[in-house]
């Protein structure tokens, strides 16, 4: 039976909040903000939360912006993928765990145009047999359904079990522990002293592609 192998994207496979800090430096620069700017956007984020619909509505009312949310937020969406990077150890990651045999998805929550953009643009789509987007699909991480989706379109089902890979102890490891699958936790350090019942627990995705091979 073949393995499955399923990982976030944001700040597991990518530094969402390196590209993040890059974007807020260029949107203080275009709006003529000063640092304290910087902070309250820094500290707004939350390593992607809240929601960017909350987040853009309450940045323009801080900063008494023109544009609207839709366009604040389709601009950001639009300038993401370009900031984005995956570490070429990262992808040749990526590629072992499918050259040993292993059928290797993205199951990851966020809008389809900024996501796939970011998957495309990173060389991610050239590395994995598939990717399951909720903005696409309609339906959100820890849902099982975007995991048993992803898993069907790696011609795998999730009866056989596998591995869920994530930074996020709701939608990732919680989420994936319902879909039936083993998890591996990268923790980023954001979730202090929370309770999880992840089955491994690791400091990067390197680490834990090393006990995947390890699993085998």
């Amino acid at each position: 039976m073949q393995r499955l192998a399923l990982f976030d994207l944001d700040n597991t496979l990518i530094d969402l909040d390196k590209a993040f800090g890059i974007w807020v430096g260029e949107f203080v620069d275009e709006h003529g903000l000063d640092g304290v700017a910087v902070e309250w956007l820094v500290a707004l984020d939350r390593s992607g939360y809240p929601h960017r619909g909350e987040f853009f509505t309450r940045v323009r009312e801080r900063f008494g912006l023109s544009m609207s949310v839709e366009e604040l937020w389709g601009r950001y969406r639009a300038r993401m993928p370009y900031l984005v990077v995956c570490p070429p150890d990262v992808l040749a990651g990526l590629d072992r765990l499918r050259a040993a045999g292993w059928a290797v998805a993205i199951v990851t929550n966020g809008m389809a145009d900024n996501q796939l953009g970011k998957i495309r643009r990173t060389g991610l789509a050239d590395v994995v047999d598939a990717w399951a987007l909720s903005g696409a699909e309609g339906m959100r991480k820890p849902e099982a359904g975007l995991f048993e989706i992803a898993a069907k379109r790696c011609e795998v089902s999730l009866d056989g079990g596998g591995w869920m890979v994530g930074d996020n102890l709701t939608a990732d490891i919680a989420g994936g522990r319902a879909a039936g699958l083993r998890t591996i936790w990268i923790d980023r350090g954001t979730w202090p002293g929370v309770e999880h019942e992840a089955d491994h627990v690791v400091s990067d995705v390197l680490e834990a592609m090393e006990i995947l091979h390890a699993s085998e």
